[in-house]
């Protein structure tokens, strides 16, 4: 059987827009101009980006140079606040007095029974799901 007149006319438009294609193709290779130019960019004395090479009579002194985070302001060890929420199971939470931030805690680290709203002092210490409060005693 014998290819019609449109399976022939659009055989003859795919091969049209294949060779388009290589075409295309061939001229991005030739003219590529991609990575061709490259413009240096340099770190001046105040940490800026220019386009202009440092001068070579600047002179930087490396020894009081400090690298890494800025350091860690010491904050108090003991810290205070009232208990906010306690629950049959043992754990609850007290809300700092200086910043209004909730701590969890657990009645293990606990030298007496705790209800909500008493005055406590605490020490912070980082735990894998955040901060938890630990050393917990009853202020009178």
């Amino acid at each position: 059987m014998a290819d019609s007149f449109s399976k022939k006319e659009n055989f003859k438009k795919k091969l049209q827009k294949q060779k388009e294609k290589a075409l295309r193709r061939e001229d991005r290779k030739t003219n590529n101009e991609k990575g061709k130019e490259i413009e240096f960019m340099y770190v001046d004395a105040f940490g800026r980006l220019t386009s202009t090479p440092p001068d070579e009579k600047v002179e930087v002194d490396l020894e009081n140079i400090q690298l890494g985070a800025a350091p860690i302001e010491a904050e108090e060890t003991v810290k205070k606040g009232i208990v906010t929420f306690v629950s049959d199971k043992g754990y609850g939470f007290i809300t700092e007095d200086n910043n209004k931030e909730n701590v969890f805690f657990h009645s293990n680290n606990c030298d007496q029974l705790l209800k909500k709203g008493n005055k406590v002092s605490f020490e912070k210490e980082r735990s894998p799901k955040g901060f938890s409060a630990v050393n917990i005693t009853l202020i009178k």
